[in-house]
């Protein structure tokens, strides 16, 4: 059965494993599973910094009031952060005369988003704590936060990551999911990082929010039968096959600035915008989680 997403109560999707009632649901271990070895602590600016959750969901929700949209690219910032090399804040280096930063590879080259923001909270809290707040630790709070401010749960947030001094171009460009990878792609690309296929289609629901570049879904909406015919015939009108890259489309058309569970409702209905998405409910192993997300809240 499918629901409609347009005015469902926003539903909890990420947590820590402390509060946490379901257990399948891992999405913290994402922030620190390529950090096992380092001493990470929720409490590790308590006496250094104690304004800085403050300041940074101050400026977090200002940025996403002023724009929706933030809130995903927060979110998308620490993702693809922590895809490469752990969640040490490389995404955020500029190119020097030793090495080719991470902005400009091909996942995150005209596409990710929200440096400026950043930038806001990095100089909020040196003002109040000069050298104290990791910039990898800011991208880790921000990315919570952002949820929070698009009507989902908080979680808690273990700290105490240090900077990184380079980073790594290659990396981004073969470590990073693609939105045309097939499931097998998918399942083998997360287990490189640590991650089980349950963290990948929970992972993957942060797709409730935010949008895609007309260049990453065009191929889908053009070529593939596995696709909600209204969905194909609407995204044809905004992304033409010869023009458009940069056009936007919703990944969840039905309540894309808020944090549900809509985006596996629409895998149901054949309405996964990405290649990649609709991958996870396609006849495959992942099918039945999807399901469950879909039709049990309290699951997802």
């Amino acid at each position: 059965m499918i629901f409609s997403c347009f005015s469902l109560p926003l539903l909890r999707f990420m947590a820590s494993k402390h509060s946490l009632n379901a257990p399948e649901f891992l999405i913290f271990i994402f922030f620190t599973a390529t950090l096992a070895s380092a001493q990470l602590s929720s409490t590790f600016y308590d006496n250094s910094c104690p304004s800085a959750f403050r300041i940074i969901q101050s400026t977090v929700r200002e940025a996403v009031y002023k724009e929706k949209r933030m809130g995903a690219s927060l979110l998308r910032l620490h993702f693809h952060d922590c895809f490469v090399n752990g969640c040490d804040g490389s995404i955020l280096l500029d190119d020097t005369p030793s090495f080719t930063g991470e902005k400009t590879a091909g996942p995150n080259n005209n596409s990710l988003r929200g440096f400026d923001v950043v930038d806001s909270i990095k100089a909020n809290v040196e003002a109040s704590c000069t050298q104290v707040v990791s910039c990898a630790d800011i991208l880790a709070i921000a990315a919570r936060d952002s949820v929070v401010a698009l009507g989902g749960p908080s979680w808690t947030v273990q700290l105490g990551r240090r900077d990184a001094t380079t980073a790594s171009f290659s990396q981004a460009n073969t470590d990073i999911p693609s939105p045309t990878s097939d499931l097998s792609t998918l399942i083998s690309t997360f287990s490189k990082k640590g991650l089980s296929t349950t963290d990948m289609v929970s992972l993957s629901g942060a797709h409730t929010i935010g949008q895609a570049r007309c260049t990453t879904f065009r191929s889908r909406i053009y070529n593939e039968s596995n696709i909600n015919s209204s969905l194909s015939s609407t995204e044809q009108n905004n992304c033409p096959l010869s023009d458009g890259d940069d056009n936007l489309s919703p990944l969840d058309a039905g309540s894309p600035n808020y944090f549900d569970n809509c985006y596996y409702k629409n895998l149901l209905s054949k309405r996964g915008l990405l290649h990649s998405d609709q991958q996870l409910y396609n006849g495959g192993s992942t099918d039945s989680q999807v399901s469950t997300y879909a039709v049990n809240p309290s699951k997802f």
